[in-house]
């Protein structure tokens, strides 16, 4: 527990001052591993205050997220995990519906190095993501999301693990 405290302090302390960023937007989303695992995450998101190569097709933003998943499994024990993320994200142009594709790297802590059948080798974890879905006016989003998180060989084992998700965002 420690160490999820410490992390979620480290991505408070660090977030700030990277980049200027909007309010926060809270997300909510739902998923399935591999093994059958069930995955719930309440996340805070936060868009940065930049954009580039803006076009009539679209542009590039991002946003931070940081987040709280749980694990429920069906043969071991749940889990628990903290994670905080810069994500970029390409919007494509539109009026009222705007089509997006997100792509990011993060860090991750968990409760417990066992998910399942997973042996994660240590409770750090990166978190690696890809996704799309649409953004609606008045600050709604759904989308379809993977994320793989592994400890990229830093401890052995290093079973790694994925999990795919729908997920709802709204402004705050």
């Amino acid at each position: 527990m420690k160490k999820l405290c410490a992390l979620a302090a480290f991505a408070a302390v660090c977030g700030g001052p990277v980049a200027a960023v909007q309010a926060a937007d809270i997300a909510f989303s739902v998923g399935q591993t591999g093994d059958s695992t069930m995955v719930y995450r309440l996340g805070l998101q936060a868009n940065w205050d930049a954009s580039w190569w803006q076009t009539r097709v679209g542009r590039l933003t991002g946003y931070w997220d940081g987040a709280y998943s749980y694990w429920q499994g069906d043969e071991t024990a749940s889990n628990h995990s903290l994670s905080f993320a810069p994500v970029f994200v390409y919007e494509f142009a539109g009026e009222s519906v705007k089509p997006y594709i997100e792509a990011g790297i993060g860090v991750a802590a968990f409760s417990s190095t066992e998910l399942e059948d997973n042996e994660l080798g240590s409770s750090f974890q990166f978190e690696d993501r890809i996704g799309f879905g649409l953004r609606f006016a008045g600050g709604h989003e759904v989308g379809i999301r993977a994320i793989h998180y592994s400890n990229a060989g830093l401890k052995q084992p290093n079973d790694g693990v994925e999990s795919y998700s729908l997920h709802y965002r709204m402004a705050l």
